[in-house]
């Protein structure tokens, strides 16, 4: 089989490329590596026409160890003693490159892997950089990596005005169906940024493949996203953590599995075996840290049959709306400080408004839920191909 070609590979091979004699900063994390998972801290130090400067870390850390919402603090990397400053610190102010760390660079270069959901932090990591940049006067490079769940499909609704925080920066459905290079375009041309931007494209990646189709080998992109399968279930069960159930973190599969101490886990998996595309399996879990750690947990582990039909931010939905509406005296909605935000409930930024909470409190239909996202996840699908890099 063929394999893609990511944009790191083909700066490397390319000896006049995008970085050729120029001093750069780079924003990386464990899954910025080639197929012969050689990180590109190493691959770039060593380089005869790049001068590597600096290194950003983004949430979880430039080595991938810190737990979700933990903050990271500055460092010098080990092996190549280069300076490593955060971009995910104790306040919101942290998320920005901090003044100095750009001086002196002609550019800045993003190379992680996304998941494909509006939630993970990174494409936003990247955003703030290029905000940054277009201020400092500093170029910036993207080098493209897959949609590890296809460029395809489209699910989700639009960020209502006032809904904006780190799991949304700028209003993508919760399942974008973009790569992080044509995210970058979408910014560059919406925010009319003045910024040198140049992305370096893949070879060989088509909008139909999802990971296993690429043949390159999957790096964890954060602690809690193991698995090729955990990353297609995100995009509706990331909803999760806007409440006080498990999402299954302290478990071996997240977001997979979910679920409380006082759940049903037959009478949930019944009431959830009508969504297409998955089998929603009847579990009980011990979480061995976060919420619930340590208790034995009810739930669900959702198995995807169809990736085609399967329609995950419908299916984060409905396991909201069906633990709400059968056990109404345990259910609860998250109320503490979310990704730096306080007076907004976390799944009010999840969902993008406060639509889908008042809808599941009010007991709403799931057809009447999927209704209040319906228009904008069209009109994203007809407006995008202008940001399109592949076919």
């Amino acid at each position: 089989m063929p394999r893609v070609v990511t944009g790191l590979e083909r700066v490397l091979s390319d000896r006049e490329g995008a970085l050729a004699g120029k001093r750069i900063g780079l924003i990386a994390n464990p899954t910025t590596v080639d197929t012969h998972l050689r990180h590109a801290v190493d691959l770039l130090a060593a380089h005869p026409k790049v001068d590597l400067r600096v290194l950003f870390g983004p949430e979880h850390g430039l080595r991938g160890d810190a737990q979700d919402m933990i903050a990271v603090g500055a460092a010098r990397d080990a092996r190549t003693g280069l300076p490593v400053y955060s971009l995910y610190g104790t306040d919101e102010a942290s998320l920005t490159p901090p003044a100095g760390s750009l001086e002196g660079l002609d550019a800045v270069v993003f190379d992680i892997q996304d998941v494909g959901s509006r939630y993970y932090t990174y494409v936003w990591t990247m955003v703030l950089a290029m905000r940054a940049c277009a201020a400092a006067g500093v170029g910036f490079v993207v080098l493209d990596r897959p949609n590890p769940i296809g460029g395809h499909l489209v699910e989700g609704g639009a960020i209502e005005p006032g809904y904006h925080s780190f799991v949304g920066l700028c209003s993508l459905p919760n399942r974008h169906g973009l790569t992080a290079g044509e995210i970058a375009r979408w910014v560059m041309d919406t925010e009319k940024l003045d910024l040198a931007l140049e992305i370096v494209t893949m070879h060989g990646w088509q909008r139909s493949m999802y990971f296993e189709d690429t043949g390159l080998p999957w790096i964890l992109p954060s602690p809690n996203m193991p698995t090729r399968d955990t990353a297609l279930v995100y995009p509706g069960m990331c909803l999760v953590e806007g409440t006080e159930l498990s999402e299954g973190r302290g478990t071996t599969r997240p977001f997979e599995l979910s679920g409380a101490p006082f759940i049903d886990s037959q009478a949930l998996a019944e009431a959830l075996a009508d969504l297409p595309g998955l089998v929603p399996r009847p579990v009980v879990f011990r979480p061995t840290f976060h919420k619930w750690a340590g208790q034995p947990c009810g739930g669900v582990q959702l198995h995807v049959t169809d990736r085609e039909t399967f329609r995950p931010y419908l299916t984060g939905v409905a396991f909201l709306r069906e633990i709400r509406m059968r056990w109404p005296e345990h259910f609860a909605w998250r109320t503490k400080a979310y990704e730096f935000v306080a007076d907004i409930p976390a799944i009010d930024l999840l969902a993008g408004s406060a639509l889908v909470r008042q809808g599941i409190d009010a007991g709403a239909a799931l057809a009447d839920l999927a209704a209040t996202w319906a228009d904008a996840e069209a009109a994203f699908r007809d407006q995008r191909g202008a940001w399109l890099l592949y076919s």
